[in-house]
């Protein structure tokens, strides 16, 4: 891949996934920057998100049945939990399995290479409701 040099585009794309802190959809990255910057295209914010998923500055979250992608600023190994309420996505406090592919039965003869795990269910905000 050939470098790709910073621009002020991407920068506001990173920071707004930084600040939201919510794993954010691309339209809500949009909308938040466009508060802001209003002359910035969806396409510009959508192709700087995938240049910087490319980049390894911030982390897809595409996992998730019938759901938007997110985009997540932490690239440590972690869990994620799907509220099938709201549709929101947090992360999950739980130490994160190392060897967990080790223990994969695999009769099958697949070469794993690495793995997602979303926990499902409400929110504190959704189960109140």
């Amino acid at each position: 891949m050939q470098p790709t040099r910073n621009t002020v585009q991407r920068g506001l794309v990173l920071q707004a996934v930084q600040s939201l802190r919510n794993h954010p959809t691309a339209e809500e990255i949009y909308s938040s920057i466009t508060q802001t910057h209003p002359s910035i295209s969806r396409g510009t914010v959508y192709r700087n998100l995938n240049l910087l998923v490319q980049q390894g500055a911030v982390r897809r979250v595409s996992h998730l049945q019938n759901a938007a992608d997110r985009f997540d600023f932490e690239l440590t190994p972690h869990y994620h939990f799907h509220c099938t309420g709201c549709n929101g996505v947090f992360d999950v406090e739980m130490p994160y399995q190392q060897n967990l592919l080790k223990k994969v039965q695999n009769p099958q003869g697949f070469q794993f290479e690495s793995y997602e795990i979303t926990f499902t269910g409400l929110c504190n905000h959704c189960k109140a409701n």
